[in-house]
């Protein structure tokens, strides 16, 4: 069964959705702090800290959590029954296992064979099933869809669905209330659902704020699709920042995108490794590439000026690559 396919065209999410999303998800996904490091390091003493909001906080350490949970909590009581599958590089994939631990369902997840191994251990570590196949999002989605077919299992994706997208917009609604002088927004971006969430609650309540959603230059899908005006679909991504590498935004998420993000900029790989270096000497923050795409492009454009809020994603990374990110 796949859920994905209830709806035929992109229909926006709305704030509505999300207030209710963020009452789904009480007590399993967790409201994160918001942290303000100094400038020290980032540019002149008079520039404004910037403020972090450190979903790499959540329970199993990335943003994932929020749409997993709005999820799986609206199946129907035959498909909770049936148990749940996905296709994930890593933290979707960790998400999903978690909360359906939590909601005592059967999960399955399909990771790339070249997924890190701290992230395969955290989906069995939460109690879900591993399957391994191929190296892209492609490969992993054909084999979810088989796998669901076979076993009877509900599908949950990654990010294309408005019910994961109005899970990753409670992060711009605790945003909105724990910086009130927020007047820009940037957040790391893979197939979009989080900066589509985001944006949707941000331009609701503050239309004023700006959302920036950052992506690798190796992997600049969204950007190739703002150019042709609708998804496009990438030869082949590189980067490492691993949960960032799909090679195509869906329907839902590009169509929230051009509603409500205003610039997409992409970031180097040195500059994303600067990036998880800086989190960690001036935060004592321990973030994931994919997690520290926001950063990096803050300190790109520092000074980012005041009232500039950078979304940590996640902090799934093991202690040997993120040891050798710091000492690069």
């Amino acid at each position: 069964m796949n859920v994905a396919d209830s709806a035929t065209a992109p229909a926006l999410v709305t704030l509505a959705d999300i207030q209710s999303a963020a009452e789904r998800i009480r007590g399993i996904a967790v409201r994160t702090p918001v942290v303000r490091v100094p400038a020290d390091g980032r540019g002149g003493p008079s520039d404004p800290p910037i403020a972090l909001k450190c979903e790499n906080l959540q329970p199993m350490g990335a943003f994932k959590m929020r749409g997993a949970c709005n999820f799986l909590a609206q199946l129907a009581p035959e498909a909770r029954a049936a148990g749940v599958i996905t296709y994930s590089s890593g933290n979707h994939g960790q998400a999903v296992a978690l909360a359906a631990q939590r909601l005592e369902l059967r999960c399955v997840v399909v990771m790339p064979e070249t997924a890190p191994r701290v992230k395969a251990d955290g989906v069995r570590r939460y109690g879900g099933e591993v399957i391994f196949a191929g190296t892209t999002s492609a490969d992993r989605k054909t084999r979810a869809e088989a796998e669901a077919a076979a076993r009877g299992l509900t599908i949950v994706p990654p990010f294309d669905h408005p019910w994961i997208i109005a899970g990753a917009g409670t992060c711009g609604l605790e945003i909105l209330e724990q910086c009130p002088d927020v007047t820009a927004v940037y957040a790391p971006m893979g197939g979009g659902g989080l900066v589509s969430g985001i944006s949707t609650a941000i331009k609701a309540v503050k239309p004023g704020v700006r959302v920036v959603g950052v992506e690798p230059a190796g992997a600049a899908r969204m950007t190739a699709a703002r150019a042709a005006g609708y998804p496009v679909r990438l030869e082949k991504t590189s980067s490492i920042a691993d949960g960032l590498l799909t090679l195509q935004s869906g329907a839902f998420t590009f169509a929230h995108i051009q509603a409500f993000v205003d610039e997409i900029v992409t970031v180097e790989e040195e500059e994303i490794v600067r990036a998880v270096r800086w989190l960690f000497e001036e935060a004592e923050i321990v973030a994931e590439p994919s997690g520290a795409a926001s950063v990096a492009a803050v300190l790109k454009a520092a000074p980012a000026g005041p009232g500039a809020v950078a979304v940590i994603s996640g902090g799934n990374v093991s202690p040997e690559d993120h040891a050798l990110y710091v000492r690069r």
